[in-house]
């Protein structure tokens, strides 16, 4: 048989889909290639997802312990590189609990829809030219879509765990995403807005001069957003130990708890993979036609790192602190970069729409400015002052003084 996807197909931009699909039609029937090309999509995005936070968890250890003056794993294989392997097998023959009371359905399907966050949204992003798994007109839309699930699935944790800690934990949780959420949103639509298109693959190829130059502010923020929403240091105020124990996922157990974890260090290897093509110019390169796969992981690499050291930097904040960073810093610097790229793409465009690398490195001036006065700014609007209490000298007593008291005197 001869099975060739109409070009109306949402996945006909999809390369490596087409080929597996007109490879497989040779053989089989249409309607199965058709399945099988979606299934080897579905097993490299489940493999890559769930083999790089093995990876990154090693790495983070490893890393972690380095920064502070530690030694990380180092039992298991060289340098302590199977570690994440025994850690699965220990989760794996750990015994799978429910509590009673608990409602099973919302129960189980939290972790996984966890880890099904990750993985949808490492569809979009392009690995290579015209190497997307899924190249959509609206991929960073869909980023912002399949993110939002996140906040239903520590609800459901924390909701169907009937543990009043897990609730609070949970609470804390989703205060947190929706409230980051929002300055997330406002600096992407100026990204979108100097691209000129929602498309992944368009954006990367808009970025004759990295975005991270042209708009340093966006990146601050949406670096700092992600943080908060992947529940790292010093945003995790969802697992305090000294109160809420564990938080939302504390009755968790074995391969439940395996998932759980692999959705947060696997969501920080497809953030970084976010970030990197948003404003790291993706697969750019020297010799990308060749090796733009090389180009984006090394790329993918450095903002993990970044994450990493952020979280052996900082301690964690309070709550107050976190909510206040949201809303009193995050948000107004969002809103002053959306202005000053609303005004700069108004002006600076030709008659067709198109800025021009000149055009760009122009912006770039101008929001390294405004990133340089803004950051301090702001940042001394919302520094919280301790301001310690002045111990008042008080006078000595002496052996037959009379000490004057609100019942009277006293000898």
């Amino acid at each position: 048989m001869n099975c060739v996807l109409a070009e109306d197909n949402i996945l006909h931009g999809t390369p490596l889909l087409r080929w597996v699909y007109e490879l497989a039609g040779l053989f089989l029937p249409c309607w199965l290639s058709y399945f099988i090309a979606g299934f080897v999509i579905m097993f490299i995005l489940v493999n890559a997802v769930l083999l790089g936070a093995a990876v990154f968890v090693w790495t983070e250890r490893r890393l972690v312990g380095r920064l502070q003056n530690r030694v990380g794993p180092n039992r298991w294989g060289p340098f302590g590189m199977f570690q994440p392997i025994a850690d699965l097998l220990k989760l794996i023959v750990k015994e799978d609990l429910i509590p009673q009371g608990a409602d099973k359905i919302a129960f189980v399907a939290a972790p996984i829809i966890m880890v099904a966050t990750a993985i949808l949204m490492l569809a979009v992003v392009p690995f290579a030219k015209n190497t997307a798994l899924a190249d959509l007109n609206v991929g960073v839309l869909y980023v912002l879509a399949v993110t939002s699930l996140t906040s239903v699935a520590i609800l459901m944790a924390g909701w169907s765990s009937n543990n009043r800690y897990a609730l609070f934990g949970a609470a804390r949780g989703v205060a947190v995403l929706i409230s980051y959420e929002v300055p997330v949103v406002l600096c992407l639509l100026g990204v979108v807005i100097v691209a000129g298109s929602m498309s992944l693959a368009d954006v990367v190829t808009a970025q004759a001069v990295p975005f991270i130059l042209v708009q340093p502010l966006a990146m601050f923020v949406f670096v700092a957003g992600t943080s908060a929403e992947l529940n790292r240091t010093p945003f995790d105020v969802a697992e305090a130990e000294s109160e809420l124990i564990a938080g939302y996922h504390i009755e968790y157990s074995g391969i439940k708890f395996g998932l759980i974890q692999a959705a947060e260090f696997g969501g920080v290897v497809t953030a970084s993979a976010v970030i990197a093509t948003l404003f790291l110019s993706g697969w750019a390169g020297p010799a990308s036609n060749y090796i733009g796969w090389l180009w984006l992981l090394i790329k993918i690499g450095v903002v993990a790192f970044l994450f990493i050291w952020i979280r052996a930097t900082f301690p964690r904040l309070r709550i107050d602190q976190i909510m206040a960073f949201a809303w009193k810093f995050l948000m107004p610097l969002s809103f002053i970069n959306l202005m000053a790229v609303s005004l700069e793409v108004y002006f600076l465009r030709d008659s067709s729409g198109a800025l021009t690398t000149t055009d760009l490195w122009i912006m770039t001036v101008i929001n390294l400015v405004v990133f340089a006065v803004c950051i301090p700014l702001f940042g001394s609007l919302i520094r919280d002052k301790v301001r310690p209490a002045q111990l008042q000298p008080t006078a000595r007593a002496t052996p037959g003084a009379t000490v004057q008291q609100a019942g009277g005197e006293v000898t």
